[in-house]
C-alpha cells in the first residue's frame, strides 16, 4: 500500500503528521492537456497532484511550511488460521483473508529524503524497529503500476499484436476429443490459443458419453470459462470433481467466489491435502461407451486462466494415454484418501516421488559421465533453490556432466566456478512474455527423456506441494518441445548469462543472426 507522509511544522513551532492514501481506484497517471504551439505531452503522476495541492487538503492548519514524502508498507500475506472444527476450510480461508488487512508489516518502505523527524515519528507509531525490514529508497513506489502508463497515441512505442495461432492438428471445428484419441497434442500459451483448453472441457460438458471430469483448479481468471465450463458440465449430469487450492496467494477471494458458485450447482469440490498445497495442473475426463471406459486429458505447466494464459508462456499436452492418464487419477484419487499412496511407474509425483526421481535421472546421467559417454541435462524452471539439488547438480558438473539452465527468477547455484560447478551454464530470459515453463530433460545415453512440470527445482515444490512431471511420449511433441527450447538457449537478444559475480550481461552476439527466442518460437510455431 502506498501513502504520502505530510509534516506540517505551524506557525506555533509545533509539528503536525498526517497521513494521506493514494487512491487504488484512479489511475495513477494524470494526462495534462496539450500547450499551445508545443509538440510536447505531458504527465504527471497522481502523487504529484496530491503534493501539489497539499495547501488546499489542510487550508484549516495554520502551518508555514509543509512537506510529502511517499512511503510503502507491505503487509504479511501469510493465511493464519485456527482449529476451530465447526468451521469449514472454506469459512478459515474467507476469514483470513478478511484479516490479512490487519496483518503484520514485514517491510517498510520510505523515500531516502524524507525528514528524520517524519521517519522517527512513523517508524514509533508503526511499532518498528532496526531489526525489521526498513528500506531507503526513491521518490515513487509501487512501480507495478507503469504496467498502466498511457499510451498517448504512440504505438510505435507498444508491443506488435500477435494474435495466437492455432494448434496445426486441431481444426476449427469437430470433436477435439477425436484429434486427441488419434495423437497427443502440443499447445504453447500464448503463442497458440488458449481456446484449446475451454473447448476441451466445452466438449467434455457437453458429449453425452462422458462420465466423469476431473480437475485441479490453482488460480482462475477473474471471469472465468474454465469455471462456466465446470459448471455446465454438472448441470449436464456430470460428475464432476474438482480440487480447487483456496491457499494460491492473492488469488483467495476469487478461488472462494467460484468455490462457492460450483459448489450450488453441484460441483464436487476438494479443498486441497492437509499440509500439502496442491500445485499440479491436470485434468482427466472418463467417456464410457458399451461398457468401454476411456480416458482424454491434459496436463499443464500453468493456470487454467484465460486471462495469464495470454501474458505466461506455458506447455499443455492433451493426450489420450492410458498409462498416464490411469496415473493422473490416482492423484485425484490421493487428493480424497491422503493416507494411501500409490505407485507410479511414468509421472514424477511431489511430495513422494518427485525429489527422488529427479535424483534418480542425475545419478544416471553422472553414471554415463564417469563411463566415457555422453552427459547432458538441460533444464528450464523458474527458481532454483534447494541445496540438495544444487549439490547433486554440481556433482554432476564435476564428474562430466554438461549442465544447460534456463532459470528465469531465483538462482541459487552458482555456475562457471572451477572445481565446482565449471560444466553448468545458466541463462536466465526476461521479455514480453512471463517464462513460466518447467522442463527437464536427460540424454539418458541417446535414449531422451523428457518431462514437463509445475515444479521448480525449489524444497517448497519438491517437498511441500503435490506437484507432477509428466513424460512425453509422443515423438512428435517432444521435437517440438526440445526445439523451442533449443531456440530460447539460443537467444542473444534478451537472455542473461548467471555468473558467480552476479554481474548477470547479455549473451553477447557472436553471430550475425539476432535471436529474440519468444519472437522465434512464435515464427517457428507459425510456420509448423
Amino acid at each position: 500500500m502506498g501513502y504520502l507522509a505530510v509534516r506540517m511544522v505551524l506557525k506555533n513551532e509545533t509539528t503536525q503528521y498526517a497521513i494521506i492514501e493514494i487512491p487504488k481506484y484512479l489511475n495513477r497517471f494524470v494526462v495534462l492537456p496539450r500547450l499551445e504551439n508545443d509538440d510536447n505531452q505531458y504527465v504527471i503522476l497522481l502523487d504529484d497532484v496530491i503534493r501539489h495541492r497539499l495547501h488546499y487538503t489542510f487550508d484549516m492548519f495554520d502551518y508555514k511550511y509543509i512537506e510529502a514524502h511517499m512511503i510503502k508498507v507491505t503487509l504479511d500475506a501469510e493465511l493464519e488460521m485456527d482449529i476451530d472444527l465447526k468451521q469449514s476450510l472454506l469459512e478459515k480461508i474467507r476469514r483470513s483473508v478478511k484479516d490479512r488487512k490487519d496483518g503484520d508489516i514485514v517491510r517498510f518502505v520510505y523515500d531516502k529524503e524524507i525528514n528524520n523527524k517524519t521517519l522517527e515519528f512513523l517508524l514509533n507509531k508503526l511499532h518498528l524497529d532496526d531489526v525489521d525490514s526498513i528500506i531507503p529508497g526513491g521518490r515513487y513506489h509501487n512501480r507495478r503500476d507503469y504496467l498502466k502508463f498511457p499510451s498517448l497515441g504512440r504505438t510505435d512505442l507498444l508491443y506488435e499484436q500477435k494474435s495466437p495461432l492455432p494448434v496445426l492438428d486441431i481444426p476449427a471445428r469437430g470433436s477435439i476429443f477425436k484429434i486427441i484419441q488419434e495423437k497427443d497434442i502440443l499447445q504453447y500459451t500464448p503463442y497458440h490459443t488458449f481456446s484449446n483448453t475451454i473447448r476441451f472441457l466445452r466438449e467434455a460438458a457437453l458429449d453425452p458419453y462422458v462420465t466423469t471430469i476431473k480437475i485441479t483448479i490453482y488460480r482462475l481468471a477473474e471471469i472465468s470459462q474454465v469455471a462456466f465450463a465446470l459448471i455446465n458440465a454438472a448441470k449436464n449430469g456430470k460428475q464432476v470433481t474438482v480440487s480447487i487450492e483456496l491457499q494460491a496467494r492473492f488469488d483467495e477471494q476469487a478461488n472462494i467466489n467460484y468455490a462457492e458458485l460450483m459448489q450450488e450447482e453441484g460441483v464436487k469440490l476438494i479443498f486441497g491435502v492437509p499440509g500439502l498445497k496442491v500445485h499440479c495442473k491436470a485434468c482427466v475426463v472418463n467417456k464410457v461407451i458399451k461398457g468401454k471406459n476411456t480416458r482424454l486429458g491434459f496436463i499443464s505447466t500453468g493456470n487454467f486462466n484465460e486471462a495469464t494464459a495470454r501474458i505466461y508462456t506455458d506447455y499443455t499436452i492433451f493426450t489420450s494415454n492410458k498409462k498416464v492418464l490411469k496415473e493422473v487419477e490416482r492423484v485425484f484419487d490421493f487428493f480424497e484418501v491422503n493416507y494411501k499412496l500409490h505407485r507410479y511407474k511414468h509421472l514424477l509425483v511431489a511430495p513422494h516421488y518427485l525429489r527422488n526421481g529427479i535424483e534418480r535421472l542425475i545419478r544416471k546421467e553422472i553414471a554415463f559421465a564417469k563411463a566415457g559417454k555422453k552427459a547432458f541435462i538441460r533444464c528450464k524452471l523458474n527458481s532454483i533453490s534447494d541445496f540438495k539439488m544444487i549439490d547433486l547438480l554440481y556433482q554432476a558438473s564435476n564428474a562430466g556432466v554438461e549442465i544447460e539452465l534456463i532459470v528465469r527468477g531465483i538462482c541459487c547455484l552458482i555456475p562457471g566456478v572451477p572445481g565446482m560447478s565449471e560444466n553448468i551454464t545458466v541463462k536466465s530470459i526476461v521479455d514480453r512474455y512471463l517464462e513460466h515453463p518447467r522442463a527437464y530433460y536427460f540424454h539418458n545415453d541417446g535414449n531422451d527423456l523428457l518431462y514437463i512440470s509445475s515444479a521448480d527445482f525449489m524444497t517448497r515444490n519438491l517437498d511441500h506441494r503435490v506437484e507432477i512431471a509428466c513424460p512425453i511420449y509422443d515423438n512428435e511433441v517432444k521435437r517440438q518441445i526440445l526445439e523451442t527450447l533449443e531456440i530460447c538457449w539460443n537467444d542473444n537478444v534478451k537472455a542473461r548469462l548467471i555468473d558467480e559475480n552476479q554481474n548477470n550481461n547479455y549473451v553477447k552476439l557472436l553471430e550475425d543472426k539476432s535471436v529474440r527466442s519468444q519472437y522465434e518460437t512464435y515464427t517457428y510455431l507459425k510456420n509448423q
